[in-house]
């Protein structure tokens, strides 16, 4: 069982930003002028309007490679920089972001889960 408890983790980890790109999308869907609100948000934050597309494809595809576990120890680092890197830019809550970087730095030292891509190799 406690093998097990990794690939929970990986998968939590992925739902953070997976849920982030599902709520996006229905709010998309809901609002015809919702993704261009999205942009002024980010262009407010004083981020281009190239960043909202980026955003969404950063947060899914790691989001899946963390969810099926494929390349998950490059993943991990890169997510995890990423939300370093985004949470000074949006401004997010900052002891929140820090400690979904830590979690992603521990499935970047330790990237051998169970139930994973990466195991299918072995």
């Amino acid at each position: 069982m406690q093998k097990y408890l990794a690939t929970v983790a990986r998968v939590l980890l992925s739902q953070i930003f997976l849920v982030q790109v599902i709520a996006l999308i229905i709010g998309f869907m809901s609002h015809p002028e919702a993704y261009h609100d999205y942009q002024a948000g980010l262009g407010s934050l004083g981020l281009p309007g190239i960043f909202a597309p980026l955003i969404i494809l950063v947060n899914l595809v790691g989001g899946l490679a963390l969810l099926l576990g494929y390349k998950t120890k490059t993943v991990a680092l890169i997510m995890a920089i990423y939300a370093v890197i985004l949470t000074l830019l949006l401004k997010l809550p900052l002891l929140q972001y820090l400690a979904i970087a830590g979690g992603l730095l521990l499935l970047h030292v330790n990237p051998n889960t169970p139930c994973s891509l990466d195991n299918l190799k072995k």
